[in-house]
């Protein structure tokens, strides 16, 4: 399984949509993702690993594929679009890493 996160960083100025971007943007990034998409998490950050830090990410989006040509398939097709919006709700130059899902389980 492969794992892409697009992560948000947190500086001085970032602002960032909530609204919009779970409502419209995520319901278009499930849109023409489509199939290849498995499962999508979207996360708010809260602090940083020291006491009373800021997060370095406001927020964190993992989206999850099957294989690794699935989502280059589905983001060849629709990766301008879904960038494009990304001004629509934030002013964050986002980061992107893809991962290969070596172990994944539930805690309990």
């Amino acid at each position: 399984m492969i794992k892409v996160c697009v992560l948000y960083p947190n500086a001085e100025g970032v602002t960032f949509d909530y609204p919009y971007y779970l409502d419209k943007h995520m319901a278009l990034v499930r849109l023409r993702l489509g199939a290849s998409l498995i499962a999508d998490s979207v996360e708010k950050g809260l602090g940083g690993g020291a006491p009373q830090s800021a997060a370095p990410f406001v927020t964190i989006c993992s989206l999850y594929f099957e294989t690794l040509e699935s989502f280059k398939q589905a983001m060849g097709a629709h990766g301008a679009e879904l960038n494009a919006d990304v001004p629509h709700f934030t002013n964050a130059t986002p980061l992107t890493q893809i991962s290969e899902v070596l172990v994944e389980r539930p805690a309990r």
